[in-house]
């Protein structure tokens, strides 16, 4: 009877054990899984909220350049609501924009803080016809190393979206409200593409054309 009472009370021992660690993770996870289920949604709001800009921008530019005599067929968006892919031309530039990309939580790093997971809208220079086919890890890692800038998008609607700029040195970071967030991205980007300059290689020499 002794050795009966001693296995239940070690099996009830490994069984509290067992509940107190997985409890513990659980409760984790399912924290981690209400942020990114919350952070996607606001990510999906934010970028539908880009595609009006968008679609403001383009009938700008349209205008903009049809009084300087330019035609302006080559200025256009199209949008992929349903896969969350938008393809921005404006003249010889073409720009892409892509989110819901991540199929389980991601966070970026914080000097000061835990992780902040958050959702991503990613916009590429030129097109990735891979995003036709959906995303997987491979894809993203194509985009992001196509990327141009990137809008990450917290759970918290009330705290600050971050728009990371990819340099060649490493990346800036700025912090903005999740109301101008759309805007402010789409200018940002279309500035740093279309208003910076192609530049030659001739040679030992290099020229500029903007």
């Amino acid at each position: 009877m002794s050795g009966n009472f001693n296995d239940l009370e070690t099996t009830a021992r490994k069984t509290a054990i067992i509940q107190e660690r997985m409890g513990l993770v659980s409760g984790h996870m399912y924290r981690q899984f209400l942020e990114y289920q919350q952070s996607n949604a606001n990510t999906s709001f934010l970028f539908d909220k880009m595609i009006e800009n968008m679609a403001y921008t383009v009938e700008y530019l349209k205008k903009s350049f049809a009084t300087r005599g330019i035609p302006s067929e080559n200025i256009y968006y199209e949008y992929d609501k349903q896969r969350h892919i938008a393809y921005l031309n404006i003249l010889w530039h073409k720009i892409t924009f892509a989110s819901n990309m991540k199929d389980k939580p991601k966070a970026i790093p914080r000097e000061k803080d835990i992780p902040l997971i958050t959702g991503r809208i990613i916009a590429i220079k030129g097109t990735c016809p891979e995003l036709i086919h959906g995303f997987n890890e491979e894809t993203e890692q194509k985009l992001i190393d196509m990327e141009i800038a990137s809008l990450f998008v917290p759970a918290d609607k009330m705290a600050k979206a971050i728009i990371k700029i990819r340099r060649s040195a490493g990346s800036e970071e700025f912090y903005i409200n999740q109301i101008d967030a759309p805007r402010e991205f789409l200018l940002k980007i279309i500035e740093m593409v279309c208003a910076g300059g192609n530049y030659h290689t001739e040679g030992s020499r290099v020229t500029i054309s903007i």
